[in-house]
C-alpha cells in the first residue's frame, strides 16, 4: 500500500478542507493510505464527522508556518512545523510522498534540505498542468528560480519531457521553449542559448521556441520557461480563466432571455467551467527533488486537495523519480 504525508495546516482553508479533500481521495484511491500531520485534536476531530476512515492516520505537530513567514528561516526555526513534519516522514521511510498546499517557498526549501536534489540536476522546477481545454500542456518552471541559466533550462526540458512521457502518457512529447517569437535568434541571452542546448539535446523532441498563444493550441506538450516568467504566465491564465466564467453569468443575469438561454446551454457551461478548473489537475510536482513532492495551490479547497493527492499516487506508481535519475535521461549539469 503506497503511504503520502499530508500536511494538514498548510493553506488558506487549512485544516478544514484538507482533511476533507483527504477523505475524498481515500475513498477513491484504495490502495493508499494518508499520514494527515498536524494538531492530532483538531485533525481527529475533522475526521470524526466522516467516520474516521481507516487508511487515514494523525502525525501529530504542534507548529504551522504561515503563508508570508521567510521561507528558509521558518523552515530553520520551526522543526515541528507541519510542512517539516510531513517532508520527514518521507525522509524516514514512513511515506513515499508528500502533499501541501502551504508555504511554497518553505516547501521547496524544506524539501531540498532533507530529501536533497536528484543527482546531477542543479535546480528543481515546479511543474505545472496547464488546462487548456483539449490536451493537458506542462509548464516549467512554475516559480521554483526566479533567476536561470541555460543549462537549468535544458534540464526543465528534459525532465518535463519524462512528466509527460510516463505521467501524461504521450508519445515522443513536444517540448517548446517560451519566447516572444518563433525564430531562433528571437528573445534574450537566456532563450538564444537554452535553445542551442534544447536543440542538441538527444533525450527530447525539441521543435524550438513557442508563443504564448501556443500554448493552448494544441501545438506543444511541455513548454519551458525560467520560474520569473512561468509564473506570470500561470497567475494570469488563472485569472483570465475565471474572469471568462463571471463575465458569462454576469451577462446571463442581465435578461430573461439570456437566463431562458442558458437553461440549454447548461451542460456545455459546466463541461467549460470544469476544463478550464485548476482545481480538477492537481498540484505541482517539484522536478528535480529527491522524492515525490506535490504542492498545491495555497487558495486549494478539497477537490484541489484531492487532485494534488491523485497526482502524487500516479508520480508514485509510474516511478517518475527513478527515471529522472537514470543517466541517459539527464545531462547532467557537470558535463557542461
Amino acid at each position: 500500500m503506497l503511504k503520502i504525508a499530508v500536511d494538514a495546516m498548510g493553506g488558506d482553508n487549512a485544516p478544514e478542507e484538507i482533511v476533507k479533500g483527504a477523505v475524498l481521495a481515500s475513498s477513491e484511491l484504495s490502495q493508499l493510505e494518508l499520514i494527515l500531520v498536524g494538531d492530532s485534536v483538531r485533525l481527529n476531530n475533522l475526521l470524526a464527522k466522516y467516520n474516521s476512515p481507516s487508511n487515514i492516520k494523525v502525525q501529530h505537530s504542534t507548529q504551522v508556518i504561515g503563508m508570508n513567514e521567510s521561507p528558509v528561516q521558518a523552515i530553520r526555526e520551526k522543526k515541528d512545523a507541519s510542512i517539516n513534519v510531513a517532508i520527514e516522514q518521507v525522509k524516514l521511510g514512513h511515506a513515499a510522498a508528500v502533499v501541501s498546499a502551504g508555504n511554497t517557498g518553505a516547501f521547496m526549501a524544506g524539501a531540498l534540505f532533507k530529501l536533497g536534489r536528484i543527482p546531477g540536476v542543479e535546480r528543481p522546477a515546479i511543474a505545472t498542468l496547464f488546462p487548456t481545454g483539449g490536451e493537458k500542456v506542462l509548464l516549467l518552471d512554475m516559480g521554483a528560480n526566479s533567476d536561470n541559466k541555460p543549462h537549468h533550462l535544458q534540464q526543465f526540458g528534459e525532465m518535463g519531457s519524462l512528466y509527460a512521457e510516463h505521467i501524461m502518457h504521450v508519445n515522443k512529447p513536444r517540448v517548446g521553449l517560451l519566447n516572444i517569437g518563433e525564430e531562433k535568434e528571437k528573445g534574450n541571452e537566456l532563450t538564444q542559448a537554452a535553445w542551442e542546448l534544447l536543440s542538441k539535446s538527444p533525450h527530447i523532441n525539441f521543435i524550438g521556441n513557442v508563443e504564448s498563444k501556443d500554448i493552448m493550441s494544441g501545438k506543444v506538450d511541455v513548454v519551458v520557461c525560467d520560474g520569473f516568467v512561468g509564473n506570470l504566465v500561470l497567475k494570469l491564465s488563472e485569472s483570465v480563466a475565471y474572469k471568462i466564467l463571471d463575465l458569462l453569468k454576469h451577462e446571463i443575469k442581465r435578461s430573461l432571455l439570456a437566463k431562458i438561454g442558458a437553461l440549454f446551454l447548461l451542460p456545455a457551461f459546466k463541461n467549460l467551467s470544469k476544463q478550464i478548473d485548476y482545481d480538477e489537475y492537481g498540484g505541482a510536482l517539484l522536478l528535480g527533488v529527491n522524492g515525490v513532492c506535490i504542492k498545491a495551490h495555497g487558495r486549494a479547497k478539497a477537490k484541489a486537495i484531492k487532485n494534488s493527492i491523485r497526482v502524487a499516487y500516479e508520480s508514485l506508481q509510474e516511478d517518475i523519480v527513478e527515471c529522472i535519475k537514470k543517466e541517459e535521461n539527464i545531462q547532467k549539469v557537470e558535463n557542461q
